[in-house]
């Protein structure tokens, strides 16, 4: 009887076709156009967070209301919390997202260029040279936020659950609840002008014509997102909000 061999099976087209998502994450230029969108993604959240957090300024009523409404957006349609939950999962995805391609961008330029600058460029703006540690300050800050004001965890004067406006006033009532919103505001500041300028650039919006226009942008942003958080301490310590 003559033996018979199975002809060799090979790997279908998909099979030998890398993935296009992977090889576009594997990429420098994919990881800055990742870091570039999920920046915008913060900084849109950013904006609408000072313009909820602003109602602390209208009374008790007005911030519980709001902090109400974030628990209920959606409804009827979505259940309760469900919303919230939606844009945490967005926000903590786009949080990882940034924070893991940023760290593997550093890891590349340190193995292309092991030895380090004897001099640092002259044109190097304080914020692009802080950019690194700015991330790191605004992680530890997210975390000592969220176990603050969200879970109640650290909160220092009995935290009420359903009751924002007297969580955000305990907080601010302790110098280190102030020095650390304030220090990480500064952060935040100087991270999200240079962040803006940069994802603008990665993501193709730059050219001679319109970069005057996108600093001005992003200097303003900075501004007044750090202008706006920082007053809501400031107005706790100065008895504006009490």
């Amino acid at each position: 009887m003559a033996l018979t061999t199975r002809p060799e099976q090979r790997p279908t087209r998909a099979e030998r076709r890398p993935s296009i998502a992977l090889n576009f994450w594997q990429s420098t230029l994919g990881k800055k156009i990742v870091m570039g969108a999920t920046g915008l993604i913060m900084i849109g959240y950013l904006c609408a967070h000072l313009l909820g957090n602003m109602k602390i300024f209208f009374g008790p009523g007005e911030f519980n209301a709001y902090g109400h409404w974030l628990r209920v957006m959606g409804a009827p349609v979505l259940h309760h919390e469900w919303g919230l939950w939606i844009a945490r999962i967005v926000l903590l995805a786009a949080v990882i997202l940034h924070a893991v391609s940023a760290y593997q961008l550093s890891r590349r330029d340190i193995k292309a260029r092991p030895q380090k600058y004897v001099h640092t460029k002259p044109r190097m703006s304080y914020a692009t040279r802080t950019m690194r540690w700015g991330g790191v300050i605004l992680g530890l800050f997210i975390v000592w936020h969220v176990l603050d004001l969200t879970t109640g965890t650290t909160h220092s004067g009995g935290f009420q659950e359903g009751h924002p406006y007297q969580n955000v006033v305990d907080t601010f009532s302790t110098w280190y609840g102030n020095v650390i919103y304030i220090v990480a505001m500064l952060a935040m500041g100087m991270h999200v002008r240079h962040g803006f300028w940069s994802a603008a650039q990665t993501l193709g919006a730059g050219s001679h014509t319109r970069d005057r226009a996108l600093k001005a942008i992003a200097n303003a942003l900075a501004i007044v997102l750090t202008a706006g958080f920082i007053s809501i301490p400031v107005g706790v310590m100065t008895g504006v909000v009490s």
